[in-house]
C-alpha cells in the first residue's frame, strides 16, 4: 500500500463503486465487473472485507476512517497515471459518500474516464427491513455537523416536519453529538403526531443487526449510535403485522386520516401552557364558566397542570401540528391562548399559523421582560452564551432548561469547565443531561421558580462563578436570579428572547382574562358535549 506507480499509457478509468450494506447478495453485477476490471482498489478496510473474492492480488490502498479525501486523491492520482481504479464505498457511493469528494478533487483538464456504479444505500436497505415506509415522497437528513452547520440541520428538520415528509435520518448519534438527534426529534414532534410510526435499524444486513418499530413519541427515550438509521413515517404510514408501510396514493387521501384523540370538551378555550401563569390563566377562565383545555408539551407539565387546574381538561405531551389541527377543528375551539415560555418561539409560530388557517382568535400572554443590560451580559443565543461563559467561568451554572445543553457542553473549550444544571424533574430531560456527560451530582432536579435566597445559598455552596439563564420574566424567576448573582458578585449571562410577531398580546393574566372575555363575548356555560 505504498505510492501508486504508473503501469499503463493513455487515459485511465475511475470506477466509483457502491458495495451496499455489507453482504455479497447486495453487490450489483455491474459493481463486480468494475472491481474485476480494476487493477487498483482504494477504500476503507471494512468495506474491502466484503469484496475480497473480487480484489485478490490487486494493488490495494486503504487509508483509515476520517481520511476520505486522501482516499479520493489516491484514486484520482492512479487514474491520471492511466490505471484502472475502483474507489469503493459502502451503501451508494453517490449518497453521503465518496463520489462527491472524487468530483471535487477532479480537474477540468483530467482525461480519465469516470463510471459511477450505484448501489443499495442505507435508506432503502433499512426501509426494506421495516416494510415499505418510503413508498411516497420522503427526505434524507444527515445529523453530522462535520460538513454542515448544525443550525442548517435543524432548519431542514423543521421544513421536513412542516411538510410531513417521511424521512430517513443518517449519522444519528456519536459521542461528540449525543444530544443532536433528540433536538431533531423534538423539532419533528412539533409538527408530527406522537403516534407517527417509525423504525430504528442498526447494522442493516450485517451480523448483529436489528430493526424495530416505534411511535415517534417513544424515540427520545432510546439511545443510538453511528451504526443506527432512523426512518420516520408520515401521517399516512400504517402498520401491517410486524411491518410498516406508507400508502402509495392510489386512493382518495386528500384529507388526513382521523387520529385517535382523547375526549376533550367542545367549544373550549385552549390554553397552551408551559408556565405557571398559563395554569393560573386556565384556572381563572374555568372559574368564569368557560370550558378549558390546557395543552402542555411534556407529561410532567401535564401532571403539574392537573394538580394546579382542578377540573380542567389536560392534553399532555408533544402532539405535532396535525394532531393539534384536528383537535382544535373537531372540538370547534373558540380561542387559542398562547401562554408558552417566552423562548418557545417555534410553538408560538405554529399556533399563530393554526389560528390563521382555522379562523380561531389568537391571544398571546407575553410576560414582560426584566432584562437590564446594566446588571447582566446579554447574549444573542445559546451559542453566544456558551462562548462567553467559557471565557468568564470555570464552574458554570445553567438555568436554561434542557434544550440547549449540548450547545454548552460541546462548545470549544467546554472541557475546561465544570457544568451544573437545574432541570424540571422530567425523566427524559434528566436522561439527556446524563447522556451528555453531566455528572449526576451536578444535576439539580427541581420545579421552579426559586427565591433569591435559595439561589444564593445554592450557588455559594457549589462555588459557582458564572450563571447562564434566559430572559424569562418575573414568573420565570429572572429577578431572583439577577439579585442572587449580583449579591455574590458572579457573572450573569442572559439569552435574549427570540423575536415573534404576535398578532395580539397582553402582559398579564388579568389582561388576558379581560381580552378573552372580549373575544368570546358573553359568558358561556360549560359545554354539554365532548369531542368524539
Amino acid at each position: 500500500m505504498g505510492d501508486i506507480m504508473s503501469t499503463a499509457d493513455g487515459p485511465g478509468i475511475l470506477n466509483l463503486v457502491s458495495v451496499g450494506p455489507g453482504m455479497a447478495d447486495f453487490i450489483l453485477p455491474r459493481a463486480v465487473q468494475a472491481l474485476r476490471a480494476s487493477e487498483v482498489i482504494v477504500g476503507y478496510e471494512l468495506y474491502l472485507q466484503w469484496i475480497r473474492p473480487w480484489i485478490e492480488g490487486k494493488e490495494i490502498h486503504s487509508p483509515p476512517l476520517t481520511r476520505e479525501r486522501e482516499r479520493a486523491r489516491l484514486a484520482i492520482e492512479a487514474a491520471r497515471l492511466g490505471r484502472r481504479v475502483a474507489l469503493v464505498s459502502s451503501g451508494d457511493i453517490g449518497i453521503y459518500a465518496m463520489a462527491s469528494l472524487a468530483f471535487e478533487e477532479m480537474r477540468e483538464d483530467d482525461t480519465f474516464e469516470v463510471a459511477v456504479i450505484p448501489g443499495v444505500t442505507a435508506a432503502n436497505a433499512c426501509a426494506s427491513l421495516l416494510g415499505a415506509p418510503l413508498s411516497h415522497d420522503f427526505a434524507a437528513l444527515s445529523l453530522s455537523d462535520l460538513m454542515c452547520p448544525w443550525e442548517w440541520i435543524e432548519q431542514r428538520a423543521r421544513h421536513i416536519g412542516a411538510a410531513d415528509l417521511a424521512c430517513v435520518l443518517y449519522n444519528v448519534q456519536s459521542q461528540a453529538r449525543a444530544d443532536g438527534v433528540y433536538r431533531v426529534l423534538a423539532i419533528l414532534q412539533e409538527h408530527k403526531s406522537p403516534d407517527t410510526l417509525c423504525g430504528v435499524v442498526r447494522n442493516a444486513y450485517r451480523p448483529g443487526g436489528s430493526a424495530s418499530v416505534h411511535r415517534l413519541a417513544e424515540l427520545p427515550a432510546l439511545t443510538f449510535d453511528m451504526l443506527t438509521t432512523i426512518v420516520i413515517g408520515n401521517r399516512f404510514t400504517r402498520r401491517r403485522r410486524r411491518w410498516i408501510y406508507t400508502p402509495r396514493g392510489y386512493h382518495a387521501w386528500s384529507e388526513a386520516p382521523a387520529l385517535a384523540l382523547p375526549a376533550l370538551p367542545a367549544r373550549a378555550v385552549w390554553v397552551f401552557a408551559g408556565t405557571g401563569d398559563g395554569n393560573e390563566l386556565a384556572r381563572r377562565l374555568a372559574a368564569e364558566g368557560h370550558p378549558v383545555v390546557v395543552s402542555t408539551a411534556t407529561g410532567y407539565g401535564g401532571e403539574v397542570a392537573r394538580l394546579s387546574c382542578q377540573g380542567v381538561a389536560v392534553w399532555a405531551g408533544r402532539q405535532g401540528m396535525e394532531p393539534r389541527r384536528q383537535a382544535l377543528e373537531r372540538g370547534a375551539a373558540r380561542l387559542i391562548l398562547d401562554a408558552t415560555h417566552p423562548h418557545a418561539a417555534q410553538i408560538s409560530a405554529q399556533l399563530i399559523e393554526l389560528a390563521r388557517q382555522l379562523g380561531i382568535p389568537y391571544l398571546r400572554l407575553e410576560r414582560p421582560s426584566l432584562l437590564d443590560a446594566r446588571n447582566a451580559i446579554v447574549c444573542d443565543d445559546a451559542a453566544d452564551a456558551a462562548r462567553r461563559a467559557i471565557e468568564l467561568g470555570r464552574r458554570i451554572f445553567l438555568a436554561t432548561g434542557s434544550k440547549d445543553l449540548a450547545t454548552f457542553v460541546r462548545a470549544p473549550g467546554a472541557e475546561r469547565c465544570e457544568w451544573f444544571v437545574r432541570l424540571t424533574p422530567d425523566p427524559e430531560r434528566l436522561s439527556r443531561a446524563i447522556a451528555l456527560g453531566i455528572a449526576r451530582e451536578r444535576i439539580l432536579a427541581m420545579q421552579g421558580p426559586f427565591t433569591a435566597e435559595f439561589n444564593r445559598a445554592l450557588w455559594r455552596a457549589q462555588r459557582i462563578d458564572c450563571v447562564v439563564t434566559k430572559d424569562s420574566g418575573d414568573t420565570g424567576g429572572y429577578g431572583e436570579k439577577q439579585s442572587a448573582a449580583g449579591e455574590l458578585g458572579i457573572a450573569l449571562l442572559v439569552i435574549r428572547r427570540p423575536h415573534v410577531d404576535y398578532p395580539r398580546q397582553v402582559a398579564s393574566v388579568e389582561e388576558a382574562v379581560q381580552a378573552a372575555a372580549d373575544l368570546l363575548g358573553a359568558r358561556m356555560p360549560p359545554a354539554a358535549g365532548a369531542m368524539p
